[in-house]
């Protein structure tokens, strides 16, 4: 084995031991990867920056300024991130200031909702067309058995898919830690809708019980927006909970080099994941939904929207000031990863 495979096989293997064994670094999948390469849109998220959205200065516009300025080709801003400021405060004329400043700095906005209700789904589209956007995350938040939960899903995304082919939208539908990917991917199959698909997010899959590379496996063909965090996996009962970590750092569990080549790949002429969102999410705090004894119809539990509660022993300053470093450590770890995997297939094809 060459050394350049070597260094291919180490790359893809870390936190991936037990996964299948790495392809062969081929003259083909080289050029492949290049090609994907030079096509992939990484995008900022308001998450990361959340504690500044709350409590500090921070404006959404500010967001559009951080992702120029690290030259990302735009940003994936929840409707509510900012409280008074958010989205959903704003006047039309406000929008538009928004719109013309994403436009102006060559920024696309996606959007992202909590929630699958129709109330939910009529404000975003509202806010789409005001901002001139076409692709929005949704995901479900009910409680009840599972084939209950399934039922109402359904229903929701058959309105959802009215709506996208009405207005020219896409809806990205994220596994959001209750739900696991495979039985998402059978929602979808079942509408098997062109302009519905999955946001596949790196660690959620662990609190529902499924491992990530199986759970990317499952959800591959729906893949159209990709979360990228890093998660420490906790035990928890008889299933997973996870905690947010740097990704990329020692504490990260994922492997995190196996899925971003497995994304990459995916899609035939044209790269089938359209953004790679930096949704670092450092000390968030995900419970265990599914358990490995759950009954045959298990009850999903109610969940409420995400939120980082103030680390032990941080001040709001300080969450605030790491916050800002936290954000440019994952850009710089993404692009790095996405260099090395460069790196490997120009000196494989040099090496011919």
């Amino acid at each position: 084995m060459n050394k350049i495979q070597e260094r291919f096989n180490v790359l893809l293997r870390h936190k991936a031991e037990d996964a299948a064994a790495p392809p062969e670094l081929t003259k083909q999948l080289a050029h492949q990867l290049l090609d994907k390469l030079a096509q992939v849109r990484l995008f900022a998220h308001a998450y990361p920056l959340l504690t500044n959205l709350t409590h500090g200065a921070l404006k959404p516009a500010d967001l559009l300024d951080f992702a120029y300025r690290n030259e990302l080709h735009g940003l994936s801003l929840h409707l509510l991130d900012g409280e008074e400021n958010s989205l959903s405060q704003m006047t039309p004329e406000q929008l538009q200031a928004f719109r013309d400043k994403a436009n102006h700095l060559g920024l696309d906005v996606h959007l992202e909702i909590s929630s699958t209700l129709k109330k939910d789904v009529d404000q975003v589209i509202a806010i789409a067309t005001a901002i001139g956007t076409r692709n929005i995350r949704v995901y479900s938040r009910y409680e009840g058995t599972l084939s209950r939960v399934m039922d109402m899903i359904e229903s929701d995304l058959h309105y959802l898919a009215k709506q996208a082919d009405a207005h020219d939208l896409y809806f990205d539908f994220e596994q959001h830690e209750e739900l696991k990917s495979t039985e998402i991917a059978q929602l979808l199959s079942r509408l098997n809708h062109p302009r519905l698909h999955a946001l596949f997010d790196f660690g959620n899959m662990i609190n529902a019980y499924e491992a990530p590379l199986e759970a990317l496996q499952s959800l591959a063909p729906h893949i159209r927006q990709t979360h990228l965090k890093g998660v420490r996996i906790v035990p928890e009962n008889n299933g997973f909970g996870h905690y947010g970590v740097l990704q990329g750092s020692v504490e990260d569990d994922l492997p995190n080099a196996r899925m971003m080549f497995e994304l990459l790949l995916l899609g035939e002429q044209s790269p089938q994941v359209i953004a790679f969102i930096l949704e670092q999410e450092n000390h968030y705090i995900a419970p265990a939904f599914r358990q490995s004894d759950e009954a045959q119809d298990p009850f999903i539990a109610y969940r409420e929207m995400s939120e980082t509660p103030l680390p032990c022993g941080y001040s709001l300053e300080q969450m605030m000031a790491d916050e800002h470093r936290w954000a440019n450590n994952q850009i710089t770890y993404v692009r790095g990863l996405l260099n090395e995997f460069r790196t490997l297939a120009e000196l494989s094809l040099a090496s011919e």
